[in-house]
């Protein structure tokens, strides 16, 4: 199937396959034994879903997260079970085109409602906490940084994960007092370790790895598992390196752009989200798959 032949997922509905949950771009259906997670052409920016679809987006996600799984087992645990759609239920087989490259079959987790943010540079919120603080999260940083300026050393700021509205940074102490001592080093440890893993392989390929953030939960056993995304251009800030300068941000080839443009028109960030214009759709979209291609060293599936 050629790229212009691949449809545009925007929702999905699958009769006689239980949705379990539907997020800001995720539809997740409850298999029994695991869960189905279909990454779709929603865009979610400032944590309110817009009304347009960016084509292909669901597949960079997906891919690209299987791709940082793949790299990464060797340092935490993930959540995927399968990406072969052989092994999906008889009720979906109508539906395997649609899911192609944008599906996964995962564990079933118990998650902790925390993200676990990685920032190697002062960006965004960090850099306007900064401003007014002289921290981020509670970590206390050196006088005198720049905006954009690399680290000392990556920091782990996390933030709570809001169903609605929009996510708020906090301590490594409020993570203790949401999942206990031992489950939040484990998770300081794995995202800390994910990040410099994922950055060292981008700096390889031109691409600075600004910030990033994952999710974890645990089995009924209490491992630890990275779940939901890893590493992708919803979730992180990718800077390419022959265009870093501090002192100012960097252009993105991630939902930055997005961002930016958001700002310059003066959106208050309130649902409902307004319609994008298509130049702004396809710019994301030839963004999305231009980073793919850096990382992963191929055009998506």
């Amino acid at each position: 199937m050629s790229d212009r032949e691949r449809p545009v997922v925007y929702r999905t509905e699958f009769p006689g396959v239980p949705l379990a949950r539907r997020g800001k771009v995720r539809d997740i259906y409850d298999l029994g034994d695991s869960l189905l997670l279909v990454a779709t052409d929603r865009l979610s920016a400032f944590d309110v879903v817009f009304p347009d679809a960016v084509p292909d987006k669901g597949r960079v996600l997906n891919q690209l997260s299987a791709f940082w799984f793949g790299r990464t087992q060797r340092i935490v645990l993930n959540h995927v079970l399968d990406t072969d759609l052989e092994t999906l239920p008889d009720a979906l087989d109508a539906h395997r085109d649609l899911l192609a490259g944008r599906s996964m079959i995962v564990r079933k987790l118990r998650m902790y409602p925390v993200e676990c943010v990685a920032r190697g540079y002062l960006a965004g919120s960090a850099w306007r906490e900064y401003l007014e603080r002289g921290s981020v999260s509670g970590v206390g940083l050196p006088r005198g940084l720049r905006e954009a300026e690399r680290l000392p050393e990556p920091i782990f700021t996390p933030a709570t994960k809001a169903e609605t509205g929009h996510d708020v940074n906090i301590s490594y102490a409020d993570v203790v007092r949401i999942a206990g001592e031992e489950a939040a080093e484990q998770m300081r440890e794995a995202t800390l370790g994910l990040y410099r893993a994922a950055a060292e392989h981008a700096e390889r390929r031109g691409i600075l790895v600004a910030d990033t953030k994952f999710e974890f939960g645990t089995d009924d056993d209490g491992l630890l598992y990275a779940a939901d995304e890893m590493l992708t251009p919803d979730s992180s800030r990718f800077w390419p390196a022959d265009r870093y300068e501090p002192g100012r941000s960097p252009p993105s080839l991630d939902k930055q752009y997005v961002r930016d443009y958001l700002e310059e028109v003066g959106w208050d960030k309130s649902p409902p989200a307004p319609s994008l214009p298509p130049e702004v759709v396809e710019g994301t979209r030839r963004r999305y798959l231009e980073i793919f291609r850096i990382l992963a060293g191929r055009d998506p599936d």
